[in-house]
């Protein structure tokens, strides 16, 4: 029991004491720049997405 005891508090020290946390300027940038790429992404997913569903259709229509 005395373990997990030590190892609570080290972790809470570790957490309060050693973690160098973010400023709000530097987690609003962080935010901004990770929805910019998830739009970016998204975007080209759904390029991709739809030039094979041409394909797709184009092959289809010609096999019949």
């Amino acid at each position: 029991m005395k373990k997990i005891i030590n190892y609570i508090k080290d972790s809470y020290n570790e957490l309060v004491y050693k973690v160098s946390w973010p400023s709000r300027a530097e987690l609003t940038s962080s935010a901004v720049i990770v929805m910019i790429a998830s739009i970016i992404m998204s975007i080209v997913v759904w390029g991709v997405d739809l030039a094979f569903e041409n394909v797709v259709k184009l092959f289809y229509s010609i096999s019949l």
